[in-house]
C-alpha cells in the first residue's frame, strides 16, 4: 500500500480523532461491506467501480432464480452498467434499466449491442434519479440490488416504494438488499479504513484507501476513496466520495407495508460479527 495516503475526513464527519498512520487499516481482497455503490467519475474510475461491485456479483443467481418464478418484464433500479440487466436480457427477460449515471447507461447499451440484437432489443434504458422516478410500464419483478436502497434519502424512500409497488402486476415482486449494521458496532467503531488493490489489466497499478465514516445522529455514512494510479511515467491521485444512509430494518418494513407490499422472504448473509447482508423479497398485497 502506498505510504502517501493519509485520509482527510470531510468536515461533517470529522468529529473523531484521526488514527495514527497505518493503525486500524484493513488490507483485504474480500467483500468490502458498504463500499459497493459509487458511480465512476471518469473512464479511469471504471476499474475501481467494477472491483467494488465484483464481490457482490453472486446475487445475480438469486435474482435470476426469482425472475424465473415471476416472469418479466423486469425493472432494474440503479442498474449501473448492466451487471444484472444484461444477463437478464441474455436469459430472455425484457428489462427496463434505470440509473442517473449517463456513462453507466452508455456502457450498458454498448455491452448489450456487442452481444447481439436479440439481447439489445430486450433492454430499455432510462436516465433518472430514483428520487424522481415516474414509471409508465408494469412489471413482474422490480430490483433494488447492490444495496441501492441505502442510496435513497429516507425521506424520499416511501415515495419510491409506492411508485414501484403501484406498477407491479398482480403477484409481482420487489427484491432488494441492504447492509444491516448492529448499532453497538457502529457506536464502538464509527470510522473504518480499508486498503486494497484494484485489479487492472491496462498497465496501471492502482491502490485505494477507503475511509468509511458513520454519522449516527443523521443515520448516514460517507465513504471516501483515495486512489493512486501509477503508470510508467506518472502517478495520478483521485478522490471519490459517496454518501449513503444507514437502513433501519423496522422502518424499512413499515414503509414497505405502507406501500402495499408484504415481506414474503428474507435471507441473511453474515459479513462479520457486526454486519450482515439482508435480501428481502416483497409481494404486492393484491
Amino acid at each position: 500500500m502506498p505510504a502517501a495516503f493519509a485520509p482527510v475526513l470531510p468536515s461533517r464527519y470529522g468529529r473523531e480523532p484521526e488514527p495514527a498512520p497505518g493503525a486500524g487499516v484493513r488490507v483485504t481482497s474480500d467483500t468490502l461491506p458498504g463500499l459497493e455503490s459509487v458511480s465512476p467519475a471518469d473512464e479511469n474510475s471504471v476499474w475501481l467501480h467494477d472491483a467494488l461491485l465484483g464481490p457482490h456479483s453472486a446475487d445475480i443467481v438469486r435474482y435470476l432464480s426469482l425472475a424465473r418464478s415471476t416472469g418479466g418484464p423486469v425493472l432494474d433500479l440503479g442498474s449501473g452498467a448492466g451487471r444484472l440487466a444484461v444477463p437478464f436480457a441474455r436469459h430472455g427477460f425484457a428489462v427496463e434499466a434505470v440509473d442517473r449515471d449517463a456513462s453507466a447507461l452508455e456502457r450498458l447499451d454498448g455491452w448489450a449491442r456487442r452481444i447481439g440484437p436479440q439481447v439489445a432489443g430486450l433492454v430499455v434504458t432510462r436516465r433518472t434519479d430514483l428520487t424522481e422516478l415516474r414509471l409508465d410500464g408494469s412489471y413482474r419483478l422490480a430490483l433494488l440490488a447492490g444495496a441501492m436502497v441505502a442510496a435513497v434519502p429516507p425521506a424520499r424512500r416511501p415515495g419510491l416504494l409506492r411508485e414501484v409497488a403501484s406498477h407491479l402486476q398482480t403477484g409481482g415482486a420487489l427484491a432488494l438488499d441492504y447492509t444491516a449494521h448492529q448499532l453497538p458496532g457502529l457506536i464502538a467503531e464509527p470510522q473504518r479504513t480499508w486498503a486494497f488493490q484494484v485489479p487492472r489489466f491496462d498497465g496501471i497499478d492502482e491502490w485505494v484507501v477507503a475511509r468509511q465514516v458513520f454519522d449516527l445522529p443523521s443515520m448516514s455514512e460517507r465513504i471516501t476513496y483515495y486512489a493512486a494510479r501509477t503508470g510508467k511515467l506518472s502517478t495520478e491521485r483521485v478522490v471519490l466520495t459517496t454518501d449513503k444512509w444507514i437502513v433501519e430494518p423496522e422502518r424499512l418494513a413499515a414503509e414497505l407495508h405502507s406501500a402495499g407490499l408484504h415481506i414474503e422472504g428474507r435471507r441473511r448473509h453474515r459479513i462479520d460479527e457486526r454486519t450482515e447482508s439482508v435480501l428481502l423479497v416483497c409481494r404486492t398485497d393484491g
